[in-house]
């Protein structure tokens, strides 16, 4: 481990107080070496940081090596899904759309899958806000339908976080394709709280009543 450059990693990432751009930057020069192998034990190390803007940078390696290593899929997954700051959670949801650009959002279709089935609300969300705007992602551009059945099942999350990307990324879909959102919750027994959070939001623009 070359500790130097872990310190200097972890000096430059505590002077970011505030945004992403920078953490990315830093986790852009390390990737940008070509040595992997170095890469991914610098960004291990950062995880064990105290400081949430250090392990921001490792998630950023760690996706950047994702679509290449499996192992490195399965710490995003299974590691840093379990960080408790915010912040590195919305990194992770960065990382794993860059592992899905990197990988192609068609072939990616099974890890979407198994990670939108996960336990962890974390690595639910990771997904579901991380693809947003679906329908501008390439595969969801010409079949906006898949997405919305990616979505459409998690309307019944048991996690509020969860539910809330759900109904904006339905949204977010509804503005180019209101009549397959429109479709889609139709369906829906709104009996359940939850439901109806998740339809509120994904109808929004839909049900938006008109002027005049």
């Amino acid at each position: 481990m070359d500790m130097d450059r872990l310190q200097t990693l972890e000096d430059r990432a505590a002077r970011t107080a505030n945004g992403f751009k920078d953490l990315e930057r830093a986790a852009h020069e390390v990737l940008d070496s070509g040595d992997l192998a170095r890469s991914k034990d610098l960004a291990l190390a950062l995880l064990e940081s105290d400081a949430h803007q250090a392990r921001c940078v490792a998630t950023f390696i760690i996706g950047g090596l994702a679509a290449d290593d499996a192992g490195a899929l399965a710490l995003l997954r299974d590691r840093v899904s379990g960080d408790s700051d915010w912040r590195v959670q919305e990194i992770l949801a960065k990382a794993f759309d860059r592992f899905c650009a990197e990988t192609g959002y068609e072939a990616a279709l099974p890890v979407i899958r198994e990670w939108l089935g996960s336990p962890s609300a974390n690595v639910r969300r990771a997904v579901t806000e991380g693809l947003r705007i679906w329908t501008g992602r390439p595969f969801f551009r010409d079949d906006p339908q898949a997405a919305v059945d990616l979505l459409a099942p998690l309307r019944c999350d048991e996690s509020d976080y969860v539910r809330r990307s759900v109904g904006n990324a339905l949204r977010d879909i509804s503005k180019k394709h209101p009549d397959l959102v429109a479709r889609e919750t139709r369906q829906w027994d709104l009996t359940p709280p939850r439901v109806r959070q998740v339809h509120a939001l994904a109808t929004r623009l839909i049900d938006r009543p008109t002027a005049g």
